[in-house]
């Protein structure tokens, strides 16, 4: 990246910004939509993310590197806020309409942006991980950051960076393998309607049997 941009970024010419985010705004979103798993979110986080830049753009500090870390951090910091804002508004739901069964389609969200048991699990997996280390873990298996530019993004050490994502990586092969095993049991056990698939065959067979 030329270094220029940097300089005209932090001094707030609105090109620059046009600029950076005709770079960066397709990495920006393929991130958000796959730690939050939900298009709408995900087009929340990228507008968000931008204007936080704008914000903060003084912060951005000389020198010849890419400003994705920065922009990719800026999100991680926004998907956080997002994330919890979706919780308090889901709790005020819940309380108002307790009785009421609302649907989750998250898993159906998932499926839409790629048809993937594993890609399931994996993150339902991430939820269990400690958030440094999800967040780690996605910006540099991801979003493909190297270990200097994720400790650039989220402003930890590198050591840190490295000595969490090997154990974040560890982790996650645990908890994936733990989510497939339970998704498939589930859907061995039970169908739609939450009835034991073996006893309506066992049954039927009965039925059949019966008729002759």
């Amino acid at each position: 990246m030329d270094h220029s941009l940097r300089e005209r970024v932090r001094s707030g010419d609105p090109a620059a910004f046009g600029q950076l985010f005709d770079e960066h705004a397709r990495t920006v979103y393929r991130h958000a939509l796959r730690v939050s798993g939900d298009p709408s979110a995900a087009e929340d986080v990228i507008s968000l993310t931008f204007l936080e830049a704008w914000r903060i753009r003084e912060r951005v500090l000389p020198g010849d590197e890419s400003l994705l870390p920065w922009l990719l951090g800026i999100t991680t910091n926004v998907h956080r806020n997002v994330a919890r804002s979706a919780r308090r508004h889901r709790a005020a739901l819940e309380r108002l309409h307790e009785n009421d069964v609302t649907p989750d389609f998250s898993h159906e969200l998932v499926e839409r942006v790629a048809d993937s048991e594993e890609l399931r699990a994996v993150r339902a997996a991430l939820g269990r991980l400690r958030r440094t280390d999800r967040e780690i873990f996605t910006l540099c298996v991801w979003s493909g950051l190297d270990h200097a530019a994720t400790a650039q993004a989220l402003g930890v050490p590198v050591g840190t960076v490295r000595s969490r994502l090997s154990r974040a990586r560890a982790r996650l092969r645990e908890l994936t393998a733990e989510e497939l095993r339970k998704s498939r049991s589930g859907t061995q056990r039970r169908d739609g309607t939450g009835q034991v698939q073996a006893g309506r065959r066992s049954a039927a067979r009965s039925t059949q049997e019966t008729a002759r």
